[in-house]
Order: C-alpha cells, then structure tokens, then sequence
C-alpha cells in the first residue's frame, strides 16, 4: 500500500514559553497508508484532537513535519486548500455546523469550494447522499428540520462529497443510541471501502473501535504507547487500564473469566460478543 500520511518528530507546544505551557505532543512518528481504518483511542488531553489538526494543517508544528503524499504540507501555506481537500476533517457533533437552506445545499458546499462544474457537484451529492442513506426527499429539506441522527448524516455526507483520501472523524457516534451508532459507523466503513480511502476515528467507545478498526492507535500524555492490530492492543488491557482505558466488552467478560478460572490461559481473547459467544461454546463443547 502507498504511503498517504506521514508524520515525523511531531511536537505540539499550546502557550510556550508562558506560565501555561503545554506539551501536547511529543516527538509523534507516524505512517498512514492508503485502505486502512484507524482507531485513535486515549483518555481525555491524550492529544488526540490535537494530533488530528495536524493532519490538515489546522495546526501548526512546533517542531517536526506532516507530510501528505510525501509533501510537507508546511512548505507552501498556498497548497493548504488542496490539503484540506484530501485530508477531510469531521468535528464532534458536526451538526452544529449545518447553515445552509437544504440538505442538498449544505452537502454540495465543499464540492463548490473546490470550483467543480455543475455536473461534478451533482454526482458527488448524489454519491454521498446515497452512501450516508440520505433519501431524496430529505435532500430537499431544511437541515434544521431533522433529528440528531440525520443531522449527523448530512455534516458527514457534506464531506465525503469532497471525496477525501483520508478521512478523519472526532468522536462520530458521540451521544447516539446503539443503533444510531451502527447505522454511522456502518457508512464510514462503506466510504473507506469505496475506493483506496483511509479512515482515522476518534472515539471512546472500545467496542466501536473492536468492531471496526483494523489498526489502533493509544495515546497517553502526548505520546503513541501503542500501535497495532486489535487483537494486540486489547491483549494489554492491563496497561489500557492503567492508561485510564476501558477495553471492548467482550474482552472484559474473558478476561475476568480467566481471573476466576473459569477458562484456561490457552483459550484466545476475543473483542466482541459474536467472537466470545463462539469460542466460549466451542470451549463448553472440548470439556
């Protein structure tokens, strides 16, 4: 896989040089290729947020660089806006940031920013409305007239018509019900499938990121202190408990099984309830 984003020696300091002086982060090294789905995970002032500004330039370095396709995206303030059009970045409750009179409008918006003919801006809203399961009728609709849910959907949807390579979500299913959450996460997995596109979610819900995720990424103090498929980062839940991480569901139920004796140390760790149904049975089945 190509290499999409890189960042090297990535240090971030808020107020320096001042009594409030904060390391957010330090010294971050760190390769994104194209396909891939990330979960970013880390307790509160981890520097999450603050990584991900990085990635479109939203922020600047302190030191070190972010590379996209190989560029420094710090060498010409100019190419920003191009950036920012392959490195799509989606804020926590991104419905607060609707303004225009219809859904359709306010979806086609970045596709207009980007100076697309007509024609382009109308297969794109089509695209993304269908891939986000925004129906005809509600792209007619004022946004204001929606539920939580679908306004959810429509800030989505308004950026992957920018057609993103990387696209980068800040805690997507926050405050939705378990089956908004799915039906979320369900759509931004559809997009990174779409094409070679890659996926970074923030999130705090371990089963979300069990789920979906196909790299993990843990941050603590500022700093990556994991970095790995599922299966190995949730097998140090130890060290995610003590970084003040929950782990998936699933993976406590087995674990506390294995505290209690009930099943052996040989028996394999599972992230989500289908995996530990079926290996708790086949394991009732082998006694």
């Amino acid at each position: 896989m190509a290499e999409l984003l890189r960042c090297e020696n990535l240090t971030h300091i808020y107020s320096p040089k001042t009594p409030f002086e904060f390391k957010a982060l330090d010294s971050i090294n760190l390769t994104i290729d194209d396909g891939c789905f990330i979960g970013l995970i880390g307790h509160t002032g981890s520097g999450k947020s603050t990584l991900i500004q990085h990635f479109n330039g939203l922020l600047q370095p302190t030191s070190g660089n972010v590379y996209i396709r190989g560029e420094n995206i710090a060498d010409d303030k100019k190419k920003l806006r191009d950036i920012r059009f392959k490195v799509g970045l989606v804020f926590q409750f991104p419905e607060y940031q609707l303004f225009e009179e219809t859904v359709e409008k306010d979806i086609a918006f970045g596709p207009t920013n980007m100076g697309l003919g007509k024609e382009e801006i109308d297969r794109r809203v089509k695209m993304a409305a269908e891939m986000i399961g925004i129906s005809d009728e509600m792209l007619k609709k004022s946004p204001f007239e929606l539920s939580g849910g679908q306004k959810r959907r429509v800030a989505i949807a308004g950026v992957i018509a920018m057609e993103p390579e990387l696209l980068i979500l800040d805690e997507p299913t926050a405050g939705l019900d378990p089956r908004g959450r799915d039906e979320i996460l369900g759509y931004i997995r559809a997009y990174q499938q779409s094409g070679s596109r890659s996926v970074v979610i923030v999130s705090h819900s371990m089963d979300d990121v069990a789920k979906n995720a196909d790299r993990i990424i843990v941050m603590r103090g500022g700093r990556i202190i994991m970095d790995g498929a599922p299966a190995a980062v949730f097998d140090r839940a130890d060290e995610l408990i003590e970084a003040g991480l929950d782990v998936p569901f699933a993976a406590g139920v087995m674990r506390r099984l294995r505290q209690m004796g009930a099943i052996g140390t040989s028996v394999p760790s599972a992230y989500t309830l289908a995996e530990a149904a079926e290996i708790l049975k086949k394991e009732k089945n082998n006694r």
